[in-house]
C-alpha cells in the first residue's frame, strides 16, 4: 500500500470515530441546558411571587383586602417564595461556575444573606424603591394640558371619513388612501 492511501484510510477512521463519539458529547450539553432552563424558570417564578407580594401589599393599603385575610395570604406567598429560593440554592450548588455566574447576574439586588423570607422582603423593598423612583409626580394641571395638546394634535390630523368607502382620511389627503376618490 502506498503512504497516501494509508493516510486517507487513517483520516476516514478518525472522522468516523469523531462522528460516533459526538452523541456522547452532546449529553453533557443537554444536561447543562436543562439545568439552565430550570434555573431560569425558578427565577421567573420567584419574580412572579415578588410581584404578587407587591400587589397584595398595595391592595391591602388601598383597603381592597380585609385585614383578617391579609396575614394568611402574605404568609402563603412568603412560604412559596422561600421554597423557590431553597430550590434555587440547591441547584446553584450543582451548577457549573459559568451558569452560577449567569444566575447571579440575573438575580435581583436582594442579596444572598439571611433567610429566604428576608431575601424576599428585601427584593420586594428594592422593587418598591425602583417603582417609586421611576414615576414622575404630575399635577392635575399638567395632565389636563397634556390631554388638551393631544386632542388638538389629533383634531388637526383627522379630516373625517371618505364619502365613498367610509375609511378615515387626514387633512393632508387629496385622495382617499383606500379607494382613491378625489377629496377636493
Amino acid at each position: 500500500m502506498e503512504l497516501g492511501a494509508i493516510f486517507l484510510i487513517l483520516a476516514v477512521l478518525i472522522l468516523v470515530g469523531m462522528y460516533l463519539y459526538a452523541p456522547f458529547m452532546s449529553r453533557g450539553r443537554r444536561a447543562t441546558a436543562n439545568e439552565s432552563h430550570e434555573v431560569s424558570s425558578l427565577m421567573a417564578e420567584r419574580d412572579r411571587v415578588i410581584n404578587s407580594l407587591q400587589e397584595l401589599d398595595f391592595d391591602f393599603n388601598l383597603g381592597k383586602i380585609p385585614s383578617e385575610d391579609y396575614p394568611a395570604q402574605r404568609a402563603l406567598l412568603l412560604q412559596k417564595g422561600a421554597e423557590i429560593l431553597k430550590k434555587l440554592d440547591e441547584l446553584s450548588l450543582a451548577l457549573t461556575p459559568s451558569l452560577l455566574r449567569q444566575a447571579q447576574d440575573n438575580a435581583s439586588p436582594a442579596g444572598r444573606g439571611g433567610s429566604e423570607e428576608d431575601r424576599i422582603e428585601k427584593a420586594v423593598a428594592a422593587r418598591r424603591a425602583d417603582a417609586s423612583a421611576e414615576t414622575p409626580q404630575l399635577t392635575d394641571d399638567d395632565i389636563e394640558s397634556m390631554l388638551a395638546a393631544r386632542r388638538r394634535a389629533h383634531k388637526d390630523k383627522s379630516a373625517g371619513f371618505c364619502p365613498k368607502c367610509g375609511k378615515p382620511i387626514f387633512v393632508s389627503d387629496r385622495f382617499c388612501p383606500a379607494c382613491g376618490k378625489s377629496l377636493t
